[in-house]
């Protein structure tokens, strides 16, 4: 089974890298793509954190983090007691964020949403991995003592 979560991590790392060698070889920085109202293509670098903060800390130190992070994660989900899907969604995000720290030097964020004047911060298939990997968590968390889902993901 740790076999399948490994697998998933490294679909969400191919995902991520495929959708930024595309928006990288066909958007060109500050070109706007609409696909809907609400949803634009953008090709946006990051140097900072989520949303953009901590830009003047460098990007070694957010290699650290990410390499230090990606080694208690991948130990977690090979230890098998936390919820894997949970696991294997921040593992796969945190890779595919790394990916781009050392290769490009930034993070690819290109996915733009936003609506009734309230604009989200663009992100990427990686940052949307984590933020369902931590949701995932949170649920975990704070279930119910005695519900029958033994983790968020329903899968034991």
């Amino acid at each position: 089974m740790k076999k399948l979560y490994i697998a998933i991590a490294l679909l969400v790392v191919i995902l991520d890298q495929a959708t930024k060698y595309l928006v990288n070889n066909y958007i060109s920085p500050f070109r706007t793509i609409e696909i809907l109202p609400f949803l634009h293509l953008v090709n946006i670098r990051n140097t900072g954190t989520a949303f953009g903060m901590f830009r003047d800390w460098g990007n070694g130190i957010f290699i650290i983090i990410s390499l230090a992070a990606i080694a208690v994660i991948f130990f977690m989900l090979i230890k098998g007691k936390e919820d894997p899907l949970s696991l294997s969604l921040i593992l796969g995000g945190a890779i595919g964020n790394l990916i781009d720290r050392i290769f490009r030097g930034s993070v690819v964020d290109f996915i733009d949403v936003f609506a009734s004047g309230h604009h989200w911060p663009a992100f990427n298939v990686a940052d949307s991995a984590l933020t369902i990997g931590i949701g995932l968590i949170f649920i975990t968390l704070f279930k119910p003592k005695g519900s029958r889902i033994k983790n968020a993901s329903g899968i034991n």
